[in-house]
């Protein structure tokens, strides 16, 4: 992809402005052009796998996705194209709007863009386009979407067709109805769960922020636009802690292959003037991350977005990815609505948060705790709150990071995982509570085995802390820490009831079509359960610093039997507040079993 020359003045950063999107969304624009259907309604992107929804569907994704981009782009040559497109598309080539189908997630891409672009595409197609795209469109007001972010499509396709005043009073009330749905998922602090549980991820931001902020953006109005945008200013102050210094977003969650969608709610932010952020700390997050993969390998030798994260990579992919799926990444490209003008383009770029400090952020909604470091610019997140056991590994691991990927499973376990037994699951995980410098969860590992978990950290280091209650003596339990990454020290070392094992070696160089060649075991620590529970504590620290203090050096960890339950106290080496975690029955007697929790406290 060619791209102008940096600008280092403005951008010092990462050199990119304005300039450098338009470049970018030109570029992504034109190499999907080729692999358009003669009637433009149908984008059959190479991409060597189908997703579940089948060929035709997969046409329509790629229509719809670029369309969007088109949109932001606002190029009335580029969009006229998609206009025949919209032409052979609703005359029949387009598949159905259903309950629960692909096209519905589509229907909302292709109604936000003509609403966005109307005067330049929807007002200057014929009135028989005009119909059957509405009519075609309003399959999505009653087609019964998934219990998640899938309740807001036919919001946006409802808050389009109301503007037009086609079947008002259906759009009404599609509008309405997801909105009070998605309601019922808002867990305060600016974070929704993206439906019933706790399934936390980018999609809070790309998705349920995006949407309804728009909606009442454009709508005009102040009530909707209020509540929604006081809830996106308050994400957007946890959203910029989660970019590493590199640019990198948190490596978490699923979709992941749409990467630079996670710029949308930075722009979000700054286009409904609801956001804590300085407007050159936007563009530096936003612009950082657009580089981040753009020099990564993400966009291939025909200027496609491949299906992975930098290049081609399947462990980022779920059942829906086609071909045509990374280009939800035209979200990022929303930034382009602000004019030329706006500060956020023409201030100079500001440092994010993991650039400006160390910083240890406690996360209450999610149950996270956020711990970056200044020196090495990577972002750690311990999740003491999320689960979704369908898309495990990306929501269940006790860690993630900025810089490293989950391991698959493998012989020798998973990374950021309690084994207990042959049992490595982490089901119903059970939030403890999260403060200044510590996270607590409790979960379930198989039938009758619960762990007590917490995390404390400070710098760099981490000291987590396991209680295993439910297990018969002599059950082998198995402790691992951060996957290897290169260029990164992941360090793992036994504090109570563990011993080391060797350390894993490093993952090989990537293969020529950029994915990973498959990470190597994490290191790991082990011990034998005892006493019912039995406590397993170990010091941990993920660093990219070239010459770090050794790990021993960094916390005095002390642990007894105080009461009805173990007690741990941490003392740092730096200046920073000690802890005391101290593990309590919880609705039960000391016995096999029992439901414990943990209660944290700060010391002198």
């Amino acid at each position: 992809m060619r791209l102008p020359p940096e600008d280092r003045a403005l951008s010092p950063r990462t050199g990119f402005t304005r300039d450098h999107w338009v470049a970018a969304a030109d570029a992504l624009l034109a190499a999907v052009e080729p692999y358009a259907t003669p009637d433009r309604a149908l984008y059959h992107l190479p991409g060597g796998r189908p997703s579940r929804s089948g060929r035709l569907s997969d046409g329509l994704e790629g229509y719809a996705r670029t369309l969007l981009l088109a949109a932001f782009r606002g190029d009335a040559t580029v969009l006229q194209r998609y206009a025949d497109g919209l032409a052979a598309g609703t005359a029949g080539a387009w598949p159905r709007v259903e309950d629960r189908s692909q096209p519905l997630v589509e229907a909302a891409s292709v109604a936000l863009a003509l609403r966005l672009t109307r005067p330049l595409l929807w007002d200057r197609v014929d009135d028989r386009v005009r119909q059957r795209a509405a009519d075609w469109l309003a399959d999505a007001l009653t087609a019964e979407p998934w219990p998640c972010n899938w309740e807001l499509f036919p919001v946006t396709v409802g808050g389009f067709l109301q503007e037009v005043g086609h079947r008002p009073e259906a759009s009404r009330r599609a509008v309405d109805r997801g909105l009070e749905r998605v309601e019922e998922w808002y867990l305060g602090g600016g974070w929704y769960s993206d439906g019933p549980g706790r399934a936390f991820d980018h999609y809070n931001g790309w998705a349920l922020h995006f949407y309804p902020v728009l909606h009442a953006r454009l709508a005009g109005d102040p009530v909707l636009l209020d509540r929604y945008g006081g809830r996106l200013a308050a994400h957007l102050a946890d959203c910029a802690r989660m970019f590493g210094g590199d640019g990198a977003p948190m490596h978490q969650g699923r979709s992941l292959t749409y990467r630079f969608a996670v710029a949308a709610p930075l722009w979000l932010g700054a286009l409904a003037d609801r956001t804590p952020l300085a407007p050159g700390e936007t563009r530096r997050l936003a612009s950082g991350a657009l580089r981040h993969f753009l020099v990564r390998g993400a966009v291939d030798g025909r200027g496609l977005l491949t299906l992975g994260w930098h290049g081609p990579d399947g462990s980022v992919l779920q059942d829906y990815s086609g071909p045509g799926s990374p280009y939800w990444a035209s979200k990022g490209f929303l930034g382009l609505l602000l004019p030329p003008d706006h500060p956020v383009w023409t201030a100079p770029e500001e440092p994010g948060p993991a650039e400006r400090a160390d910083a240890v952020t406690a996360l209450a909604a999610p149950n996270w705790l956020l711990q970056s470091t200044r020196a090495d610019g990577l972002v750690r997140l311990h999740n003491h709150g999320s689960e979704d056991v369908r898309y495990d590994p990306h929501y269940t691991r006790l860690a993630y990071s900025t810089a490293t990927r989950p391991s698959s499973p493998s012989s020798a376990g998973p990374d950021n995982t309690v084994r207990v037994g042959e049992a490595t699951g982490r089901t119903g995980i059970e939030p403890l509570g999260a403060g200044e410098g510590w996270a607590a969860s409790r979960h379930t590992v198989a039938d009758g085995i619960a762990v007590t978990s917490a995390v404390a950290v400070h710098g760099a280091a981490e000291v987590r802390v396991h209680l295993v209650a439910g297990a018969a003596p002599g059950t082998p339990v198995r402790i691992t820490g951060w996957p290897p990454a290169e260029g990164l020290c992941g360090e793992l070392a036994p504090i109570h009831g563990l011993s080391a094992e060797p350390a894993a070696p490093m993952p090989g160089p990537p293969a020529e079509s950029g994915a990973p060649t498959g990470p190597a075991d994490p290191a790991a620590l082990t011990g034998t359960a005892g006493a019912d529970p039995a406590l397993f504590v170990a010091l941990a620290r993920l660093t990219g610093e070239p010459d770090p203090a050794p790990l021993a050096d960094l916390a005095a960890v002390d642990v007894a039997e105080e009461g009805p339950g173990p007690v741990v106290r941490v003392r740092w080496a730096a200046p920073g507040p000690s802890l005391v975690l101290r593990f309590h029955p919880q609705g039960g007697p000391h016995t096999a079993g029992a439901c414990w929790s943990v209660s944290v406290l700060a010391s002198a």
